[in-house]
């Protein structure tokens, strides 16, 4: 006689058909919004990792929410979403309100996951690209307050190229209590050396250096600075002036800034060099006296260095040798689903409002080429204990 073993949930899943084990599967639901579906766009390292798991710390971990629905803003030439729905058993549909209501008359998913990140858009004057986030996410929050029912969102990155579009979505957020995570994937990545500094750390003046593209990794360089000082004693209360400089100034403020910007760094990432592109400097005056420098140059890297309690930190946002592709995706979609099941966010969504803010103004400073106030009086603490992947 065969012996009879026990068959896990999942695998009799595969003996039924999705639609007979989609009706018993009391997951969270989870309706995708992106601009785009190709190989590698956020919307696959991100709602790919919903759909087939990811491995925060390097632990294999399922998904605990399930993806039920799509709006694909645009319809990529090597597209995934439609061969994804398919093997999935998910539905893409041609509007938002559609996406959230399941084509019914009322809100029928648990959760929204917003990723307005890659697709063929025009870049303005001073090189932003204008990605339509506040249009399409003004559509998930017409759903939310119709229907009345706050249900948690996630927005990846920062929340638009214009502050007052950015602030305008901020505050319906906070008016409809809608449970909030927004930002970079960078913050989570682990740091070689590991550095959490504790909370009420007095620190002077910081140095944050990085790569790519002005505006999109300017967003995950001025990030990574910001989920360190947000750390600082007192909390953060916001930032009153930033200055765009390029090129050759740039290089001098490298060598002859105050001491507590430079030399913090200089053995760690060697100086500026001209190479495709000039280097950039983006310097924010924040409210409480503390300054930051972040340099945008070409080698591969992100370090972070200030000095806090009279001595110099330093970290680099990235493992020394990751054993898998963007493990810093796993452990931002660990905190997407933490979100989803739980309601609570583990990081504070102020601290991607204000670097969304602190970079709209740069820009404007790239504009007037000259330094800018800013009416950024954003006031919030850092979490106690803040989540970072260790590997």
């Amino acid at each position: 006689m065969a012996q009879i073993t026990k068959m896990s949930r999942r695998e009799a899943a595969g003996l039924l058909p999705a639609a007979a084990f989609a009706a018993t599967d009391r997951r969270k639901t989870v309706a995708a919004i992106v601009t785009e579906y190709r190989y590698w766009s956020h919307a696959d390292v991100v709602v790919g990792r919903l759909l087939g798991g990811y491995s925060p710390n390097g632990v294999h971990q399922p998904p605990r929410t399930r993806v039920v629905s799509m709006f694909t803003h645009q319809i990529a030439k090597q597209d995934m979403s439609r061969d994804l729905a398919a093997r999935h058993g998910f539905k893409i549909y041609p509007t938002i309100e559609q996406a959230l209501t399941l084509g019914g008359p009322k809100l029928a998913v648990d959760a929204v996951c917003f990723v307005g990140e890659h697709g063929d858009y025009p870049a303005n004057d001073v090189g932003q690209k204008m990605y339509p986030r506040y249009e399409l996410f003004s559509q998930i929050l017409d759903v939310i307050e119709k229907n009345g029912k706050p249900v948690p969102c996630f927005f990846d990155k920062h929340l638009s190229y214009s502050w007052e579009k950015a602030a305008e979505m901020w505050a319906r957020v906070q008016k409809l209590k809608i449970p909030f995570l927004c930002g970079s994937s960078v913050t989570v990545t682990p740091r070689t050396p590991p550095l959490e500094l504790e909370l009420e750390t007095p620190i002077e003046n910081a140095v944050v250096v990085g790569h790519g593209d002005l505006d999109a990794y300017g967003f995950h360089l001025l990030e990574t600075a910001q989920c360190m000082l947000e750390r600082r004693k007192g909390g953060e209360t916001g930032v009153a002036r930033v200055e765009w400089i390029e090129g050759d100034e740039a290089i001098r403020n490298w060598r002859n800034g105050p001491g507590a910007w430079s030399n913090a760094l200089l053995e760690l990432a060697g100086p500026p060099q001209r190479t495709r592109r000039p280097p950039v400097l983006f310097v924010v005056d924040y409210r409480d006296g503390v300054k930051l420098a972040a340099f945008m140059l070409e080698a591969n890297s992100r370090i972070f260095a200030a000095r806090a309690n009279g001595r110099i930190v330093s970290t680099r946002f990235g493992p020394e040798k990751p054993d898998r592709p963007l493990p810093h995706f796993d452990g931002f979609v660990y905190c997407i689903e933490e979100l989803f099941t739980t309601g609570k966010a583990l990081n504070p969504p102020e601290r991607t409002v204000l670097t969304t803010g602190i970079l709209a103004h740069l820009f404007e400073s790239r504009r007037a080429k000259k330094a800018i106030e800013t009416p950024l009086g954003i006031s919030y603490r850092g979490p106690r204990k803040a989540f970072v992947q260790t590997s």
